[in-house]
Formats: C-alpha cells, structure tokens, sequence
C-alpha cells in the first residue's frame, strides 16, 4: 500500500474523491460551522455599531461641511440658510495671529470678528478720517449685511468710532472671493487698488506686504479652487444630464447581457479568436523587431559605446537592443505555440466549462441581479464607515475664549485667551476695562475620554470596516456557488434543478456559514491591515530612505501583493466547497487546494482562458459605452432640434466619468458572476471525475457536451423489449 502511494505523483495532495452514492449536490444536513469566529465577528459588529453610536452622539459634521461665524452659529444652515459665506472683518490679523491664537487657531478661525453674510464683498471700502465726525450716521458709512447681526445700524446710538474699535463692522473691504465658504482674498485684483484706498490711514502699508501677510496666513488655500462652487457646478451637472447617464448605463447593461448570451453559442469562436489574436500581435512584434534591426544594422553605435542612461531612447536606436527584443518575442511565441499544440484537449474543456456556465446562467437568471444586493450592502459599509469617520473627527467641543481685539491696554492683555466664554451668551459689558474684548474661537477640545482614544477608534473603524466588506463579498460568491453547484449537480438538466436554488443557497450560507465566511474574511482582511500599514510607512518615511530601503520595502509590498492575491484564491474556491459540503473553513480550505493541485494544469489553462474572455468583455462593454458618452457629451453626436450637451454642462467630463465608471461596475457585476459559475462549475467538473466512472452505478453529472470533449459517456440501461 505504501509503495503504492509513492508511486502516485498525486498522492502528496490527497487521494482523490470517493464515490459517494447518497451525494447528488449540495449537502442539506449541515450545522453550524467555525461558530467562535462567528461569535467574534457578530460581537465586533455590536462594538461597530456602538463606536457608530458614540460617534453620532458627540460628534457634528457641520464642523467640516459648514463654517463658523464668532458667536458659534454655523454658515449656510439653520438660521444662517441664506448667508452660506464667512466674511472676516479684519483678514489681515488671520495673517498676523498673536500670542494663544498663532498655535491654537483653527478651522480658518481667526482673531477678528466673523459673521455670516449672503455673499463676499468684491470692492475696495474704507472708513474715511471723516467719517469719525459725530454728525455722521452709520449707516451712511457701513452696510448693514456686512456688519454683526447684534447690531441695527439703524437703530444705534454708537458712533462710527466706536462701532470700528469693537470691530461691530468692517473698517475697511478689499475684493474676495469663497474659497470653500470663506471670504478669502482675490490676490489677482490687489494689484488694482484704487490710490484713495491705499493711502487711507490705519490700512496696511503697502499692496505687496497685504498680500504676503494674506499668503502667510491663509496658505495654499488662497491658491486653490472653490471645493463648495466645483461642487456645486458637478451637481448641476447631474442634474441636466442624469436621464441620458441613466441611459448609458442602461446600454451597459444591455451590452454584458448581450456579451455573455453570444458566449452560450460561440464561446468557441471567441476563444480561438483571442487565442490568434495573440498569436498575430506576437508575430507582428517579431516582424517590427527585426525591420527595427535591420535598419540600425548600418549604424556602428553599440550598447558598451552607449552606457548606462536614463534615457531609453537612445537605446531604442541600437542595433541589439531590437535584436534581444527579436529573440524574446521569438521564445514567447513559440512557447506559445507548443501550448497550444500540446495543450488544445484542456482549451476545449475550458470553451466547454465556459458554454456550460452560459446555460447555468441562462436558467437561473436572477443570478444575474444578485450582485445588485452586494453593490447595496457594500454601499452600506462604505456609507457607514465614512460617516463614522467623519463623526468621530468632529467628536470634540469646541472651546470659545476672551480674546482682545485691541490688546494695546494692560487689562486686555491679562485676560487675552485665559478665560473661557459662550459666544451666544457673551457680552462685551462684563468687561468695562477692555472695550474690544471678544468671544472667538480657539479649538476644539482634546482632552476627554472619547477624544484621547479618537486614533484608536478610527483604527477600529477601517478594521473592522474591512472585515464587512470582504465578508460581503463572501457571503455572494457562497450564495452564487450554492446556486450554481445545484446546477452541476442535478442528473436530469433542468428538470432536476431545485426551486429557487439562489434563495435556497443565500438562506442556507446565512444560516450555517456565518462564522466560515467570516473566518476566511479575516484572513484576508489581516493581511489587507499589514499592506495599509507597510503603505503609510512608506508614505511617512519616504525622504528618509536610501536606495536599500526603498529596495526591501518595494520587496515587502511586492510580497504582500501576492500573498493577498493568493488568499483571494484560496478563499473562493473554499467557498465553493463550503456551498457544496457544509464544511467549516479550514477543511474546506484544504480539500479546495488538494482538488487543484491535483489538476493544477486544467486549472491554469481555465484561468487564463476565463481571464482573457472577461478582460475582453469587459473592455468591450466599457470602451464602447465610454467611446459613445465621449462623442455624446462632447456635443459631436447632437441630438436634433436640441442644443449639444457640451454646451449646457458646465464640466462634461463629469458625465462621461460617471457612465464610464458606471459601466465597468455593471460589467463586472455581471462578469463576477460568470466568473463565480466557471468557477464552481469547474470544482464539481473535477469532482465528477473521480467520484464517477459514467457506469449505471456511477453515471457522470457532466453535460453531453463535456463528455464528447473527453470520450467519456454514461453506460445507459438496456431498454425492454
């Protein structure tokens, strides 16, 4: 018996599988498997939940989406609605900073007054000496939508003097413009101040020194575009365009349904198309490779005369580098050649698997669709996993202090930033000694419990963010395996086919498989954390590193590319065989990759060929959608008695992004779901070969089709006479 074993080269990956007379397809009594990682998994999603919770009670994303004028009201929201913009009456101190306020600003807060107004001025003002007179009214000098809203310019007994000191209105404007709601300077239009505003006293002392001042303080946002008004353009965007958006990707679907129906009667045409297609272009490079060389063969430049350069055109123009491409390409194709020789048999299993996946497909079409609640809950993942993130970064309160308009006076500089204050309670009577004291903005506060472990949380969130998206992921290549090993393995095609096989397979994964699918999720989601962390060490100490770190980096994140690559692997076709036996994850995991290793060459040969018809198809689906959006939105196909779209959006790459993305999202999804039933098919294929011999007692569950490829056939029972 031992001699035997040694003698089988296939006995290192397990004895094949028995025949089992009771089996006709996926195992109906099952229990529960891996139940601690499942135990695990549902206890970390109650602590997601409760993180979720402690984030949307403490935090306030208006903080970030929204800006924040002096007495803590928010722009653009609530009683603000209709003044979206934070206009600062004294933008040169935002430039400035002083004392507290140079380390503790921020949000753009600044220490000057900030109120809420409709839009930013865009003119030169300035208060005038004259206006200093005490017949003059304010509002002969000010505008009341410029000024603070505790003050009724119309109904004050304050003087003009005194409204400027408390910086109740602004002492002087210059043009500004929203840079993501804050009235920022236009530096493009200083250079054209008026002289009558430049020599007012009490203004800067020169347009240049503004504008370094504005430059210093604000930094490159100056420099940037409006987020809020791009923002806003895109949405119009969508808006005119939406229905012929719809449309596109309504051609998108078409176009996959369309592709995966023509492989059900020419999958084989496809094929051997692709197949010399490749064999063409190969040949091609080795006629442009030696026509290459032979009119360099003149030339008596060679690589020694060259050297080492970065300039790789200079070595496109010698005579042995096309020569080593003529025989590269020459090896490349002729190993081509001899596989295709030597290996036709398992090209057409893989047509004959690939024609079989488009019946399965075919009878049971809500298959189909199924990536639709997998898009949605992975929808729901991301959708909570941001929000989350952007609660927890805007958990803490914010923190209002004195603050001296005016710090010249002593009385204003003991109190400037050391007491605390509620900008909508604060009054500036409760500080007679120092008549420009005002409540502002200073930080938000670090220093709770919840804010302490703010970084810890958030590296809780993308984990376990991670861990629910490959377990949906799982959880739809289970269910689609289900249905399709139900498929395979029903004797009498489609009559032995059980109801609703998609439902009954979602059901039976949810019911069983909950700790299985999550065990192999974590695996992958482990090694997923390990290549963001290795990512942002690199990012971190990227100018630091010489030649040889760069080299064992590049090396770590090469292999953990791979390693991911080969979990993925490993992962499906455990969950196929999880689908099929109701096993838990590591001995569905084993049997999986004994049952390929011991057929590794029928496996390569069905990759690559599946890889090369979905790349095809999905590159068809998405450049022809992507090609006719281009010529559409670019206003090149106009529509008649209608202007051209390029003409009424503001941005037309917008919509053509949007379909193009669209696109490759349904084709994938209708692709993922072939690729799964290939997959599944081809598991249960190998199975059914040694599990069956096609006798009476053991007939095989494959198609006609798949036994004609392989001479195989089932022995049929004599009839009666």
């Amino acid at each position: 018996m031992g001699k035997e074993k040694q003698a089988n080269p296939e006995s290192q990956y397990g004895e094949p599988v028995e025949y089992d007379p009771s089996f006709d397809g996926p195992i109906k009594k099952r229990g529960c498997t891996d139940i601690i990682c499942c135990v695990v998994f549902m206890t970390v999603l109650l602590g997601y939940i409760a993180v979720g919770i402690v984030a949307w009670l403490y935090g306030d994303p208006r903080q970030v989406l929204y800006p924040k004028n002096s007495t803590g009201w928010f722009c653009g929201t609530g009683p603000n609605i209709n003044r979206p913009a934070l206009f600062y009456l004294d933008i040169v101190k935002c430039a400035t900073g002083f004392n507290v306020m140079a380390a503790a600003l921020n949000g753009f807060q600044c220490p000057t007054t900030q109120i809420c107004v409709e839009k930013c001025p865009t003119d030169f003002t300035a208060v005038s000496p004259l206006d200093y007179a005490p017949n003059v009214k304010p509002t002969n000098v000010f505008k009341q939508s410029l000024c603070a809203p505790s003050l009724n310019l119309s109904h004050t007994d304050m003087t003009v003097k005194e409204i400027v000191e408390k910086e109740l209105c602004p002492f002087y404007t210059i043009p500004t413009t929203s840079v993501i709601g804050r009235c920022l300077p236009d530096v493009s239009l200083l250079g054209n101040m008026p002289p009558d505003f430049s020599n007012n006293p009490g203004l800067p002392p020169s347009v240049s020194e503004t504008a370094n001042l504005l430059m210093n303080g604000t930094g490159d946002i100056l420099n940037g575009l409006s987020a809020r008004d791009i923002g806003v353009r895109i949405f119009e965007d969508f808006a005119s365009s939406w229905p012929w958006i719809l449309t596109g990707l309504a051609i998108a679907m078409v176009l996959s349904m369309l592709f995966l129906l023509l492989l059900r009667f020419i999958a084989g045409v496809v094929v051997w198309l692709l197949i010399v297609a490749v064999l063409c272009t190969g040949a091609f490079g080795i006629w442009h490779c030696y026509w290459q060389y032979a009119n360099y063969k003149s030339l008596s430049a060679s690589i020694t005369d060259i050297g080492f350069t970065t300039n790789v055109s200079f070595y496109l123009k010698v005579q042995e580098t096309w020569l080593a491409f003529l025989i590269i390409l020459c090896v490349v194709e002729a190993i081509l050649i001899l596989i295709l020789i030597f290996l036709r048999n398992r090209i057409l299993i893989a047509i004959a698997l690939i024609r079989e996946a488009s019946k399965a497909v075919g009878q049971m079409m809500s298959t189909l669709f199924y990536p639709l609640l997998t898009f949605v809950l992975l929808l729901v993942c991301v959708a909570y996993w941001a929000s989350t993130a952007l609660y927890l970064a805007t958990s803490g309160g914010a923190i209002y202090k004195v603050v001296a308009l005016n710090s010249s006076m002593s009385e204003c500089r003991r109190i400037n930033g050391t007491v605390d204050c509620n900008p909508q309670t604060f009054k500036a009577s409760d500080y007679p000694t120092c008549p420009s004291a005002a409540c502002i903005f200073v930080k938000y506060n670090t220093e709770g419990l919840l804010q302490r472990n703010l970084f810890n949380l958030q590296i809780y969130n993308v984990l376990a963010f991670l861990w629910c998206v490959n377990f949906v992921i799982a959880l739809g290549q289970c269910t689609l395996a289900g249905a399709f090993a139900a498929y395979y393995w029903a004797f009498n095609k489609p009559d032995d086919i059980p109801m609703a096989p998609l439902s009954s397979a979602f059901v039976r994964t949810l019911r069983y498989h909950v700790g299985s699918l999550a065990f192999g999720a974590l695996i992958l989601t482990l090694v997923q954390a390990v290549r963001i962390l290795l990512e942002y060490i690199d990012h971190k100490t990227r100018t630091a590193q010489n030649a040889c770190a760069r080299f064992i980096l590049c090396c770590m994140k090469c292999c953990l590319w791979c390693l991911e690559k080969f979990i993925k692997f490993l992962n499906r076709n455990a969950y196929i065989m999880i689908a099929v036996y109701g096993k838990n994850f590591c001995t569905s995991a084993k049997k999986a990759f004994s049952l390929i290793m011991r057929n590794i060459i029928r496996t390569v040969i069905l990759d690559k060929v599946t890889d090369l018809l979905l790349f095809f198809g999905e590159l068809l689906v998405v450049g022809g959608v992507g090609v006719l959006s281009f010529y559409f939105f670019s206003g090149r196909i106009p529509l008649p008695h209608s202007a051209a779209q390029s003409e009424t959006l503001n941005y037309y790459w917008t919509p053509i992004i949007t379909v193009v993305i669209g696109s490759y999202l349904i084709a994938h999804g209708f692709f993922s779901v072939y690729s799964m039933c290939v997959d599944t098919l081809f598991l249960c294929f190998l199975e059914d070969l040694e599990r069956n011999d096609g006798s009476l007692e053991k007939p095989y569950f494959m198609s006609k089709n798949l036994m004609k490829v392989l001479n195989k056939s089932n022995k049929m029972p004599k009839k009666k006479k």
